[in-house]
């Protein structure tokens, strides 16, 4: 059983110890030309893409901006598709397919000239992301994926072979691995604390407690949308909740679903250990059903950990127990460390493991990350706002990526996701250890 330091209740974000959440609130206006719903790194970057085009903004947030999956999730910064391309191509066709590895770079490096135009200070860094192959299987995947990447994209990536894993992690667990060098590391709530500075900036009035009951269309295509704060009219609204998405929004609701993300933090660590344990220095991914992902903190003192340790709702003291064993079985140096701190979030997935921006009934959007939010959510969320200004910058690949339903979905809640837990753990982790050794 793993030992606490005390430092921090459990729930609480590391990050947050440098960039907790402001609940500050600025008035609800009566009026204004685009209404962004959600204060995450979604709607924080179609406000300013939104302002930025000449419309009037207003941002309203359901509870504190922040609070959610933007300050909680492991700070991985990279834009490579989730999927091979031989399954987008199934999928989508392919012309989509060779679109959306197309557009792998082009995200990465807006979504990194956005930190650099608002001067967010975020403690990026190149680091470079290795997803670690946990059987051999999943290494012949890895060999088709950085050939189609290569022919597909301008996205730098390599192999490692597992003999050479040693330079990058001290453990014998993985059978290989392939290398994004061009993926980056950031502090999550220090980039959307910057983002709502920039907002902010802008003055763009950013309303806390908000969160919309109903929204519907009066004449000449106007909303009025009520709020927990009061009623306002929009010539036009962007949804950017994604994996904390609820009514009245009831078909968004059944194409993206919340599926929890646990994290740990250990507790301070000898810097040789950190050297040891680490030597690439990289955000780290394993390729296993598990999706456990890994990294040192920014300040160069912790190991950061995070992954499935459910798929519904646990206590966060067991869940961070389960997440501290898979740690310790990776590297079972840390068995006898501490945890500092222990939190979840919320990731928007969707049924296709693909994002999409579109428009739906007058209600433009972007959501369905599927865990890589920290890119494609703010180069995505400005998409959605040039959708809504008619601007030609709005050209995504995302636009086709058929965001679907699923019949095993069919309320606010996924309850699907209590026997997903269960075949995942009982069958899918068993499989697939058995299928390593």
């Amino acid at each position: 059983m793993a030992h606490w330091t005390g430092e921090a209740e459990p729930g609480h974000p590391w990050w947050w110890e440098a960039a907790p959440p402001v609940p500050d609130s600025d008035d609800l206006p009566k009026t204004c030309d685009v209404l962004v719903i959600g204060a995450g790194y979604t709607g924080l970057s179609a406000a300013i893409a939104a302002h930025d085009c000449g419309a009037q903004v207003v941002v309203v947030e359901a509870g504190v901006p922040g609070q959610g999956a933007s300050s909680r999730n492991g700070g991985m910064f990279g834009a490579h598709p989730r999927l091979g391309w031989s399954e987008l191509e199934r999928k989508f066709g392919a012309e989509t397919a060779d679109a959306l590895f197309a557009e792998a770079k082009p995200a990465l490096e807006w979504t990194r000239g956005l930190i650099e135009a608002e001067g967010i200070d975020c403690d990026f860094q190149q680091t470079g992301r290795i997803q670690l192959a946990w059987t051999p299987g999943h290494f012949e995947t890895q060999k088709r994926l950085a050939k189609s990447v290569q022919d597909k994209s301008d996205v730098a990536v390599h192999l490692v072979q597992r003999a050479d894993l040693n330079k990058e992690i001290a453990t014998d667990k993985y059978h290989g691995a392939i290398v994004f060098p061009e993926h980056c590391a950031i502090h999550p709530a220090k980039f959307h604390r910057g983002l709502l500075e920039a907002v902010r900036r802008r003055g763009v009035p950013v309303v806390t407690h908000a969160g919309v009951t109903d929204l519907r269309r009066e004449g000449a295509g106007r909303f009025r949308v009520t709020t927990a704060k009061g009623e306002l009219q929009a010539e036009k609204v962007i949804l950017g909740t994604n994996g904390y998405t609820t009514k009245p929004f009831g078909w968004h609701v059944q194409r993206v679903f919340p599926l929890p993300s646990y994290l740990i933090s250990t507790e301070e660590l000898p810097s040789n250990l950190i050297g040891h344990l680490a030597p690439g220095r990289r955000m780290m991914v394993e390729t296993r059903a598990r999706h456990s992902y890994f990294r040192i903190s920014p300040d160069g003192k912790r190991v950061l950990f995070g992954g499935r340790a459910s798929m519904r709702d646990l206590p966060i003291k067991t869940a961070a127990e389960r997440l501290h064993e898979t740690m310790s079985g990776i590297w079972p140096e840390l068995r006898d460390t501490k945890i500092s701190h222990a939190w979840y979030g919320f990731t928007g997935y969707s049924f296709n493991h693909m994002p999409q921006v579109g428009e739906q009934n007058g209600i433009f959007y972007a959501m369905g990350y599927s865990g890589s939010g920290t890119v494609m959510a703010p180069y995505l969320g400005a998409k959605a706002a040039y959708l809504a200004m008619g601007d030609a910058r709005a050209e995504t690949a995302y636009a086709n990526t058929l965001f679907k339903k699923h019949f095993l979905h069919q309320f606010q809640k996924p309850h699907f996701l209590k026997a997903a837990d269960l075949y995942y753990r009982n069958w899918v982790d068993r499989v697939e250890n058995w299928q390593a050794r």
